[in-house]
């Protein structure tokens, strides 16, 4: 086998998740800077999705193949000239860059240095996959909304990749936490620490009551939910409507100008900092990873479409080695 060669997840066309497929590519070499990561696991985000079906196209543009993966965790290959903070076989994960584009899905990967965290003793690799988008929940409560101990949270797409971590942070960081969920994912939520658990498709927003946090994860309705803010509250969102972008996005940039309570946007990009504040959470016991079902690489695709099919607990996680 060539050992310049190496498996990725591929797509030549945009659409469904059987538009992917095992393909081989070189195998990238690290430049400066940068540490070339032997992958053991990535997890399948929303974001990638979008990409794969279109949806973002102006962004993504017409060149292919184009590669899916956005984070990862795995070993040190080699290492960058310039790179010192790290050693061959250090046990590290990471987010790829907003510059970075996808491409964590695949046998291994380079990733500039300052975008590597070193996962904590004793967490499986595979395990651990679960968590780097958990580094958005953080920053969405901790540094964004200001959460509060003794503060009403409500935290919408609770059961998903970085709902599910918020749900974890808020309890730790002693807020009273309602998760908005599926029926089916009601108990999954209570026992990640949540104080209630509502079927988003059982209630009607009015009725939940008032809340000092809101942090959103599906981008639509975002007026709606901004209603149940109390005064001085906040709300946070990392998604915004893609069937509706330009509405969407007007509005947030119009809240952050008008009417009482800003929604707070952001799309995380984490580096190291974030990493080692997540690892810290896991030490602590604030934050532990929640997988769904682990697929082998050969399975994106299956991967890709147990996500879109909705329900997730967690998240899906693709093992590569």
């Amino acid at each position: 086998m060539n050992d310049r060669m190496m498996k990725a997840v591929l797509y030549d066309r945009y659409g469904g998740p059987d538009v992917l497929y095992l393909g081989r590519v070189p195998r990238p070499e690290p430049a400066a800077g940068e540490v070339l990561v032997k992958v053991h696991a990535f997890s399948v985000n929303g974001g990638e999705l979008a990409a794969r079906a279109g949806r973002v196209r102006l962004v993504t543009g017409r060149k292919f193949p184009q590669r899916v993966g956005l984070d990862f965790t795995g070993e040190v290959a080699a290492l960058g000239a310039g790179v010192t903070r790290l050693a061959g076989g250090d046990r590290v994960w990471g987010v790829l860059g907003r510059t970075s584009g996808f491409g964590s899905a695949a046998e291994y990967v380079t990733v500039p240095a300052e975008r590597i965290g070193l996962v904590p003793d004793g967490l499986d690799l595979v395990d651990a996959a679960a968590l780097p988008v958990a580094t958005t929940a953080v920053t969405a409560l901790r540094d964004k909304a200001g959460l509060r101990s003794g503060e009403r949270l409500l935290v919408r797409g609770a059961a998903g990749g970085v709902g599910n971590a918020a749900v974890q942070l808020g309890r730790a960081y002693g807020a009273e936490v309602t998760a908005l969920a599926r029926a089916a994912n009601l108990d999954f939520v209570r026992g990640l620490g949540a104080h209630k658990a509502v079927d988003h498709r059982g209630v009607r927003p009015a009725e939940l009551g008032r809340f000092d946090v809101v942090l959103d994860t599906a981008g639509t309705d975002l007026r709606t939910f901004r209603r149940l803010l109390n005064p001085g509250g906040r709300m946070v969102t990392i998604a915004f409507d893609l069937e509706r972008p330009a509405a969407s996005l007007g509005y947030l940039a119009a809240s952050a100008i008008h009417g009482r309570g800003r929604v707070r946007f952001f799309s995380g990009n984490p580096t190291q900092g974030h990493l080692d504040d997540l690892a810290r959470h896991v030490v602590e016991g604030k934050l532990s990873p929640a997988v769904d079902t682990v697929f082998p690489l050969e399975e994106t695709a299956a991967a890709h479409w147990a996500l879109e099919a909705g329900g997730v607990r967690g998240k899906y996680v693709v093992r590569v080695a």
